[in-house]
C-alpha cells in the first residue's frame, strides 16, 4: 500500500510540474525589461472617438503605449508604421494588443485631428489627448521629455522622447521599447506578454 501511495504521489507531482513549466518559464524580451518599474501611472485621457480611456480599460489585452503628435515629421509615423507591421505580423493574436498614441502637443491634437490620423495606420489604434496640463503630467509619469522649438513662419514642432511601453494582460509596465527597434522584436515581446 505504502509503495502504491508513493508511486501515486510521484505521477501527481510529475503531473504538476508538466503541467506547469510552460507558465513558469521565465519571460524573456528583447527590449529593456523595466518590471517593477516605479513610475507609469494609471491614467484616463480622451481618445479620438471623444470618450474617456484608461489603461484600466484594456484588462486582458497587451498594450503599447507611445507619446508622439499629429504633426511630427519623422518618428511619430516612423513608430507608427512599425506598430502597423507589428500588428500584421501578429495575425490573430493582434485582437488582444492595443496601440495607444498619446499626443504631446494637445493644442493643436484634438480629438477630431486625431481621428484622422490614428485610425490611418490600423482602425484598433486609439489616439488620446487631453488638457494640456493633464497631458504634461501624464508624460511625467512616463518620463517623457516634450519641448516646443520654433519653426519659421510662427509655427513650432515638438522635440520629445521616442520610445514606447508595453504592458502585460494586468496592466503592469513590464519593457521599454526604444526608438527604432526591430518590428520583430516588439512582436516577440508583445507574444511574451501575450503568454
Amino acid at each position: 500500500m505504502t509503495r502504491l501511495l508513493s508511486g501515486l504521489a510521484a505521477l501527481l507531482l510529475a503531473t504538476l510540474l508538466i503541467a506547469c513549466s510552460p507558465a513558469g518559464e521565465p519571460l524573456t524580451f528583447k527590449g529593456t525589461d523595466i518590471t517593477g518599474a516605479e513610475f507609469g501611472k494609471p491614467f484616463t485621457l480622451t481618445g479620438h472617438d471623444g470618450k474617456p480611456h484608461g489603461l484600466a480599460d484594456y484588462q486582458g489585452k497587451a498594450v503599447a503605449l507611445f507619446f508622439g503628435y499629429t504633426h511630427c515629421p519623422d518618428v511619430c509615423p516612423t513608430t507608427m508604421l512599425e506598430y502597423q507591421q507589428v500588428m500584421k505580423q501578429l495575425g490573430a493574436d493582434a485582437d488582444r494588443v492595443q496601440v495607444l498614441f498619446i499626443t504631446v502637443d494637445p493644442e493643436r491634437d484634438t480629438p477630431q485631428v486625431l481621428a484622422g490620423y490614428v485610425p490611418f495606420f490600423d482602425k484598433r489604434f486609439m489616439g488620446l489627448t487631453g488638457a494640456p496640463e493633464l497631458i504634461k503630467s501624464v508624460a511625467g509619469q512616463y518620463k517623457v521629455v516634450a519641448q516646443r522649438q520654433p519653426t519659421e513662419g510662427g509655427g513650432y514642432s515638438v522635440d520629445h522622447s521616442a520610445g514606447s511601453y508595453l504592458f502585460d494582460r494586468e496592466g503592469q509596465l513590464r519593457v521599454y521599447v526604444p526608438y527604432n527597434t526591430p518590428v520583430a522584436d516588439i512582436v516577440h515581446d508583445l507574444r511574451q506578454l501575450l503568454r
